[in-house]
């Protein structure tokens, strides 16, 4: 399901991911349960932000898939929710990963991700 990127975490604090699934259709036009998967699109001004703040908030929320794109460095990294902590899955460049644990089907082909940026 496809949201206005949104996510109302609680009263005090509302999130724009960069990428965001969800799995579940909730009728809002924003979402107020954690997204299955959020992708962060890294720019030197955002990357700590991204790599800190965030990473702690979608950890302890409960995002299922965190994923942070070096689009400079054409590499991701992947991180899967275990036992309450983020692990990290690995770094992508060109290989598929498949997230076979999610109540939707979904496939992410990073050859496909990073072909516009690679010359």
């Amino acid at each position: 399901m496809s949201y206005g990127n949104d996510w109302k975490v609680n009263e005090e604090t509302v999130l724009r991911p960069d990428i965001v699934l969800a799995c579940e259709d909730e009728g809002k036009a924003y979402l107020t349960k954690a997204p299955k998967i959020i992708v962060e699109i890294l720019s030197p001004s955002t990357a700590k932000k991204d790599e800190t703040i965030k990473f702690d908030i979608y950890e302890s929320e409960g995002v299922q898939y965190y994923i942070l794109v070096y689009p400079d460095d054409l590499k991701a990294k992947v991180y899967s929710l275990k036992e309450g902590k983020y692990i990290k899955v690995g770094d992508f460049t060109h290989e598929v990963l498949d997230f076979v644990d999610l109540t939707c089907s979904v496939s992410l082909d990073f050859a496909k991700v990073f072909k516009k940026f690679r010359v």
